[in-house]
């Protein structure tokens, strides 16, 4: 795909105003309100005092406005991020609880990604093969969704569980014959699976140890969950990749954690589990996967990927508060760049509309200030979003057919990690000359 520029506005020089300006009497001045306190961190107990990225307040990302709904009043909390000074992980404060976020009508449906359930069908592959599953075994994946992957494991004949907490997603894989538990995980869910079902073979979870708030519980539950000889993989966000490709807007009530490979190791550690190896991925800007066991069983080694990454990461600086010190600065920079952007389009009375309607498009939406009277709509293909209206924006979103019915000169792809599978399925907008925007790291015009 042609790459055509990264956008660069012509900036007007400003005359510096030399007459004299009249000073407020400091006496009459109040001090300015201070922001409460954080949360200590959720891991170790330190306080959090140092700031990562303040994003503003935004409405929760994956509750998405209906039509009867519209003229009602959404809640707004605070998107500032910290990093703890003892163990480095970087985290929201917990503002709404995971029954408000993931409560029966929750939007997201991992099935609507066909890139998605490509990766989940290799996972498949190569699990049973590296770790000689058969009919014989258990796996167990928390956060199962819809049974996007859990499915492959069922076309093997591998016994599966799903442990998933939206109730109406959760239906979705039981439609499937795939057999899923709704419930929240941690250790009280990991002693009643135990007991019900068995521990696990291969224990699974991908992008869902950022969404839980209280850290500690949910790895404990998995130290239970885990058999004497069993596996353990996570995926989740890279902090490296998302610091150096300035993925601010992965920032959301619904991720209470952000995370390094230093700080898993040791809150893995904490619970008496030893990650032995590690595959970075592309998936989601640049994500982990890990591989645990417990530190007792000695079946596995670890491997020398582990000790690379951890070196790595030391070397970026990954324990050195200096490291998170300018990454606001840098989203503040992409927020000027896009809404130069627009502006300068919508003076030339060019139409721009989105793609997509993930939780990352409504940080970068919301702090940007975008609404309407920048980006018109935007489309996705989960029939559960479309009819309804962005948090917060209350921008509409609408079926993909949209986009060739009214043309737009410009598409900004919200989901900038899916943007070469959403560049082939739309590639008919060159038919007019429309070309496609990605907003992260900075705006960038493709044709």
């Amino acid at each position: 795909m042609e790459q055509i520029s990264s956008f660069s506005p012509t900036v007007a020089l400003a005359v510096a105003d030399t007459r004299p300006v009249l000073l407020t009497n400091p006496d009459t001045l109040r001090s300015a309100p201070v922001e409460p306190p954080a949360s200590p961190c959720r891991f170790c107990g330190a306080p959090l005092d140092f700031t990562f990225v303040n994003l503003g307040t935004s409405p929760l990302c994956q509750d998405h406005v209906r039509p009867h709904a519209f003229n009602r009043a959404e809640a707004f909390y605070p998107l500032h991020a910290r990093v703890c000074r003892d163990c480095f992980l970087v985290q929201l404060d917990e503002f709404v609880t995971s029954e408000e976020i993931f409560q029966n009508d929750y939007a997201y449906f991992s099935s609507y990604s066909a890139s998605w359930l490509r990766h989940a069908r290799r996972y498949t592959d190569m699990a049973t093969e590296r770790f000689g599953l058969t009919k014989d075994s258990l796996v167990v994946e928390v956060a199962s969704n819809d049974g996007y992957l859990l499915q492959y494991f069922v076309e093997k004949e591998i016994p599966v569980l799903g442990i998933e907490p939206a109730a109406n997603v959760a239906g979705h894989a039981q439609a499937k014959g795939i057999n899923t538990l709704v419930r929240f995980f941690g250790l009280d869910t990991a002693r009643y699976v135990a007991e019900l079902s068995g521990q696990a073979d291969l224990l699974l979870g991908n992008n869902v140890l950022a969404h839980v708030p209280n850290i500690n519980d949910f790895v404990a539950g998995m130290q239970i969950l885990l058999k004497p000889s069993g596996v353990i993989t996570m995926e989740f966000p890279h902090l490296l990749r998302l610091m150096e490709g300035n993925q601010f807007d992965t920032i959301y009530h619904e991720h209470f954690s952000y995370l390094s490979f230093y700080t898993v190791e040791r809150i893995f550690a904490h619970h008496g589990l030893t990650l032995f190896d590690v595959e970075e991925l592309p998936t989601h800007g640049g994500s982990l996967r890990i591989f645990a066991r417990h530190t007792a069983d000695t079946t596995h080694p670890v491997t020398r990927r582990v000790r690379a990454l951890r070196e790595q990461e030391l070397e970026a600086g990954i324990t050195d508060l200096t490291y998170y010190a300018d990454f606001e600065e840098k989203a503040k920079e992409t927020k000027r760049k896009l809404l130069e952007f627009l502006i300068e389009a919508k003076r030339e009375g060019k139409t721009v509309v989105g793609y997509g309607a993930p939780g990352k498009g409504n940080t970068l939406l919301n702090y940007c200030g975008i609404r309407t009277d920048f980006m018109e709509y935007t489309v996705d293909v989960s029939p559960h979003k479309q009819g309804n209206f962005l948090p917060g924006t209350r921008i509409p979103i609408c079926h993909p057919d949209l986009i060739r019915q009214t043309r737009p000169d410009y598409v900004l792809i919200l989901p900038w990690n899916l943007r070469e599978e959403i560049m082939e399925q739309m590639q008919d907008i060159r038919e007019w000359g429309g070309r496609f925007v990605v907003p992260i790291p900075e705006v960038q015009v493709y044709q």
